[in-house]
This record gives C-alpha cells, structure tokens and sequence, in this order.
C-alpha cells in the first residue's frame, strides 16, 4: 500500500510539473447575420482552441479549430534558442482552396496554393544590432532597428518593409520589388484614426461605455493571386460602422453595420 500511495505521489507531482508548463487559451463567439439584401439571414459560430508548451528556451504552439465534429488543426509552430541562434519550423500545412464566397474587395480571398511549412534559422549579427534569417527555401531576410526605425529586406523576394513614430504618427511602407504601399496611424482628441495608400480609413473611439469602429473600404480592381499576395475580387467602396461593449460576465457584445448590401450583424464573444 506504501508503495501504491508513493507512485500515486510520484505521478501526481510529475503531472503537475508537465501541466505547469503547458499553457491554454482560446476564444469563442456566435454571429448573427442579416445579410440585408444580399441573401437570406444566417446564424455561424467559431470557437478556437490555443495550445502553448514550454520546456527552457523551447516553445511548441498549436491551434485548433473547436467548432463541427472534432478538431481541426489550424497550426502548430516549434522555436527553440540555442546562444544567439533561434530555429523556428513551421510543422503544419495549411490547406488553401480558392473561393470568392463571402469575400469583397479581396479581404478574405486565400493566397495562391503553396506549402507554408518550413525551417527559419536567424543569427542575432553583433554588426549594427541586425538579425539574420536563413530559410530552407533560400531566401535571407536582414532586420533591425535603428535610431527608431525598424526595416527588414528580403533579399531574395527584395521584399522590404519598413516602421517608425515619428512626430506622434506611426508609418508603415512596404516596397515589394518595386511596388510601395503605406499607411499612416495616428491619434487626436483620443480618436485613433488610419490611412492607406488603397485609400482605406479607419477611426476608432470610445462612445458612452462602447467602443465605435468606423471603416471606410477603398474600391479594388481585380488582381490574381500569387504565393505572396492574396488576390482582389473588383469591388466598388463601401463603409462599416461597428458599435462593441464588454460585459461584467466576460463577453463582449458588437453589431456591425456594412453599406454595400445594408447588412446587420449583432455578435458575441468570449476569450479565455
């Protein structure tokens, strides 16, 4: 019985020390939507599952999918650190199929088919404070920031990005083998306000205990995808206009309203 009773003890403080490292988290939600005129109204859920294990310098993430059946994996990423070198692989591949289903003005439209598993390996350069990054597919990306800037190249896409605030403003560009975009952030009189070079905006600001986001989408030409860029369905522009409150419970409640077919959706949330 003593050695039954020091087993149980062993195990017991074995699984302890296992689930002391294994974090959890999640969200879940339910929508109602209208549809105004574009089709007939429809109720969808989503609940999403967020698995994170520790063991030293090493860190696995994987995510699910909960809704339907049984789960759907979603990803599952592995880092580790060795001195002044972290490995990063991409273990999972996501399944892409092309649809134009429920997407305006490309958001939402997957990005052509490719495999987006892989290895990354980076060096922290002791040159200039920038990283290194070496993937397996050959492309070397260089990154870092100096005197407020941060600026990352991809020498084999010549892909560069680049950030900075400056003067209260934060600014975004992005040159992509010739093709620049940007966008602008910044805040006044406690609004949050953002532009793009596509001709977005977007303002966010507290009203009466909620939260109003207000949307202004740019119209689009259509543009195929590539293993880079998602792809454009040609809309014309429209606005958004979302009223959001947290609740004391934990939920957070929103209604959306869209102009391009005058629809309502009223939605709620949880994260945990």
């Amino acid at each position: 019985m003593k050695k039954l009773i020091a087993l149980f003890a062993t195990t017991a403080v074995a699984s302890t020390s296992a689930m002391g490292a294994i974090a959890l988290s999640g969200t879940a939600s339910v929508s109602y939507d209208d549809n105004g005129s574009a089709a007939a109204s429809e109720t969808t859920y989503d609940a999403d599952l967020s698995i994170v294990g520790t063991a030293g310098s090493t860190t696995l993430t994987a995510g699910y999918d909960m809704e339907g059946t049984e789960l759907a994996t979603t990803g599952v990423d592995l880092a580790t650190t060795i001195g002044p070198m972290t490995i990063a692989a991409d273990m999972f591949q996501v399944v892409e199929t092309t649809t134009e289903a429920g997407t305006e003005a490309g958001n939402g439209n997957p990005k052509a088919q490719s495999d987006d598993t892989g290895v990354t390996v980076s060096l922290n350069a002791p040159v200039g404070d920038a990283t290194l990054a070496l993937d397996d597919s050959g492309a070397v990306t260089i990154s870092g920031t100096w005197s407020g800037v941060t600026v990352s190249h991809n020498v084999k896409t010549n892909k560069t990005t680049g950030s900075a605030a400056i003067a209260g403003m934060d600014v975004s560009i992005t040159n992509d083998d010739g093709s620049s975009t940007w966008s602008l952030g910044t805040t006044v009189s406690g609004v949050a306000v953002t532009l793009d070079s596509e001709s977005d905006v977007s303002a966010v600001f507290g009203l009466a205990g909620n939260t109003m986001t207000v949307n202004y989408i740019g119209a689009r030409a259509s543009a195929a995808a590539d293993a880079d860029n998602y792809s454009t369905a040609a809309a014309g522009a429209y606005s958004t206009v979302a009223i959001s409150r947290a609740l004391t419970s934990g939920a957070t409640l929103a209604a959306t309203y869209k102009s391009s077919d005058e629809s309502l959706t009223l939605k709620a949330s949880v994260a945990f």
